[in-house]
């Protein structure tokens, strides 16, 4: 038999990071998950425990939370208050749900100390788990899992950094003019087409040409082979801009063209480097929309119009 803390939670070994699990009748899985990533299981709420359950939370790695099967109302009552106190408490949230479930759960529960998983594996609660718990102490991974993980997120976060930095450049006008003169080819260049001409207006539909295009190629290569989510994110909300048109997060992730964890990942980043804008909507707690920040925004504009100028399509 398991020993029990006083939480009702195993207690085999204190020095373990703990979690506390939130779900509905089908907890055993994600328990299963934290004990399998080497963590201690301090206790189990159902839904409607949760209030006095994080009354006094004490010591927690993570609040590991499963809203599976969970009816949208309880959710919309229980999320905000869950991501409250991990934030009270420096707790980092994990949270699993259905791909029905995304706008809900990104409207209630975002940000860079929540990990959001879409229709899960057992095999993708336990690495999520893992990583959170060597964060906070724990060493169920191995040496070479670990250093994988890292170089994966390390590549995501300069990637993300990399168009942050390229579309705030574009939505600056550059007032210095250059103080060596140009090759006579670009001055060439730059007679036919003058660069202080304003930059020609480019159309919603020009944006979803352009998208669709980038969809075609995954008719006739393998699949995987084109992933770029984080320019198929900004161009979708381009478009979406131009049509004056709001989009929620689970359309954005399907515009993203990966798997909704994958998506979510990047949405959560490009928000972090202030690429992207979440707005609750203020008339349903179960949504959210995503839109593009002002630089983001005037970095659009900026590229798409110098593309056009010089006769171009998006790609």
């Amino acid at each position: 038999m398991i020993e029990r803390d006083g939480w009702g939670g195993a207690a085999l070994n204190r020095d373990q990071p703990s979690a506390l699990v939130i779900a509905g009748g089908g907890a055993t899985k994600m328990e299963a998950a934290v004990l399998a990533a080497g963590g201690r299981l301090a206790a189990s709420a159902s839904w409607n425990e949760v209030a006095e359950r994080l009354r006094t939370p004490g010591p927690l790695s993570v609040l590991a939370v499963d809203c599976v099967g969970t009816d949208d109302t309880v959710l919309a009552l229980a999320l905000p208050h869950i991501l409250a106190v991990a934030h009270a408490h420096d707790t980092r949230i994990i949270v699993a749900f259905e791909q029905a479930q995304i706008d809900i759960v990104v409207a209630n529960l975002f940000g860079p100390d929540v990990d959001l998983l879409c229709a899960p594996s057992q095999l993708d609660l336990v690495a999520a788990l893992s990583l959170t718990l060597l964060r906070a102490g724990s060493h169920v991974l191995q040496e070479a899992s670990r250093d994988a993980d890292t170089s994966r997120l390390q590549r995501l976060n300069d990637e993300i950094a990399r168009i942050a930095e390229t579309l705030a450049r574009l939505s600056r006008e550059d007032a210095t003019p250059p103080t060596r003169e140009a090759p006579s080819d670009r001055k060439r260049e730059a007679a036919a087409v003058s660069t202080d001409d304003p930059l020609p207006a480019v159309t919603a539909r020009e944006v979803r040409a352009a998208i669709r295009a980038r969809r075609l190629r995954d008719q006739y290569f393998e699949s995987g082979l084109f992933e770029d989510p984080a320019w198929d994110i900004l161009l979708d909300l381009f478009a979406a801009e131009l049509e004056r048109a709001q989009v929620s997060v689970s359309s954005l992730c399907i515009a993203a063209a990966v798997a909704p964890t994958t998506a979510l990942r990047w949405i959560a980043k490009m928000t972090e480097a202030g690429l992207l804008i979440r707005h609750p909507d203020p008339f349903d707690r179960r949504r959210a929309f995503m839109g593009l920040s002002p630089t983001a925004l005037e970095g659009m504009r900026r590229y798409s119009g110098a593309v056009k100028r010089a006769g171009l399509r998006i790609a």
